[in-house]
């Protein structure tokens, strides 16, 4: 059957430490979606996840959605945006009340949602998300879909996320100062579940972690059902300043020899393959081994696994999660994470790409893009729901004209 939103487009905003990240995708028929543009540029005013320059961060998603409008060709109005940061906490909640009609109906999936949701939480706090995990009929456990059973009494167990109020409130004001609407905010880790994990892994019990560059994201599912979320402040921008400190190399010169020659097992680097390292000043750069350089990068590594393992044990679903960890975002590619990862949690350990997703598919099979391409599957969820109107992502073809062949010639001309 044909989907009644062909042709309808998402936009997904993801506004990471290192990168701000814009895709476009459109519904096909059979409800999927093909990516038709993407645009991305380096992110200048986050730190930790979090804005602490408004004006960088305008300026750094303006260029990022510019160029995802000339690879589409349309005109972007409004966009689904992603949020982390150490601000973000969560926790499990229930909710009871009583079946009004002995039949469920919306309206009493609705007012046990708003009991479960009626916890204390501090003022400078907000919900952001509020995730069934399963509801409960007269102690008949594990329904998902309650509506239209009999019953005298409905509960609900779910899982609350909030953020900082000044924190989610300086992202939306970001993203307005570009002319855009935000459909939703949404959490960042969320987003990546939904094009990295599988049903069965969901179902089994798994952890899904997402190394960026300012945070690394976590989140916990076991029966189909998100258990737990964290946010750790320690990720890919640590390892970058352990490299320029240990080698005495500017900043930027420490990336890229991180993003070419790092690999977090030292057992794995080449004792014999050298490196150029720039640097301080017009000082002449020095050779280096890999050896050497995986042997300051690890520890790095081997900390944060030991954090998020910490974390686990904390969460007490440590022993639940026989389908293992899934490792994604741009931290995780590194050469030696995964054995690095499986010695410190003994569990399996896979690299996970965006998947579910057609057209540009090939450009966005990177772990980088994870949350991106979460962002436009969580969108698309929120419209087949209802939760979301299908007017939601309001973009429209320009008029086609020199003004819009100029723009790609300028833009092919910029970039390649």
């Amino acid at each position: 059957m044909t989907s009644p939103f062909k042709g309808k487009l998402i936009v997904g905003l993801d506004i990471g430490t290192s990168k701000v990240v814009a895709i476009v995708g459109t519904v096909t028929a059979d409800g999927g979606i093909e990516i038709v543009g993407l645009g991305s540029h380096p992110s200048r005013g986050l730190k930790k996840g979090v804005v602490v320059n408004i004006e960088s961060t305008v300026q750094s998603i303006q260029r990022a959605v510019e160029e995802a409008e000339l690879m589409s060709g349309c005109d972007i109005h409004s966009v689904y945006v992603g949020i982390a940061g150490s601000h973000v906490n969560s926790l499990n909640s229930h909710g009871i009340v009583a079946i009004k009609e002995k039949e469920v109906i919306d309206a009493d999936l609705e007012r046990v949602i708003d009991a479960a949701q009626a916890v204390a939480i501090p003022a400078d706090q907000r919900i952001l998300h509020i995730l069934p995990q399963e509801y409960i009929i007269d102690s008949q456990e594990g329904i998902k879909e309650p509506l239209g059973m009999c019953g005298v009494r409905l509960e609900a167990k779910v899982h609350l996320v909030t953020g900082a109020q000044n924190a989610v409130q300086n992202i939306d004001k970001c993203v307005r100062r570009c002319g855009l609407e935000v459909d939703q905010i949404i959490l960042e880790q969320l987003a990546s579940a939904q094009s990295v994990l599988t049903e069965d892994e969901k179902e089994l019990g798994v952890c899904l972690v997402d190394i960026g560059g300012g945070t690394t994201d976590m989140a916990i599912f076991t029966e189909g059902a998100i258990r737990h979320t964290a946010v750790i402040p320690i990720a890919g921008d640590q390892v970058t300043n352990d490299i320029a400190m240990a080698f005495a190399t500017p900043t930027q010169h420490a990336e890229e020899i991180k993003i070419k020659y790092a690999c977090a097992l030292s057992q794995l680097a080449g004792e014999h393959e050298t490196i150029k390292v720039p640097s301080v000043g017009d000082r002449s750069p020095r050779e280096l081994t890999r050896q050497a350089l995986a042997e300051v990068v690890e520890p790095r590594y081997e900390e944060l696994f030991n954090l998020i393992k910490a974390e686990l044990r904390r969460s007490g679903f440590e022993e639940m999660i026989p389908a293992g960890i899934v490792l994604t975002g741009g931290t995780a590619k590194m050469e030696g994470a995964v054995e690095l990862a499986e010695e410190v949690f003994h569990v399996p350990v896979r690299l996970a790409i965006p998947q579910g997703v057609s057209g540009l598919s090939d450009v966005v099979s990177n772990p980088i893009h994870a949350t991106g391409v979460g962002l436009l599957q969580y969108g698309l969820r929120q419209m087949q729901s209802g939760k979301q109107p299908a007017s939601a992502a309001k973009v429209r073809k320009p008029k086609e004209g020199p003004g819009a062949l100029s723009k790609l010639k300028q833009w092919v001309a910029e970039n390649f």
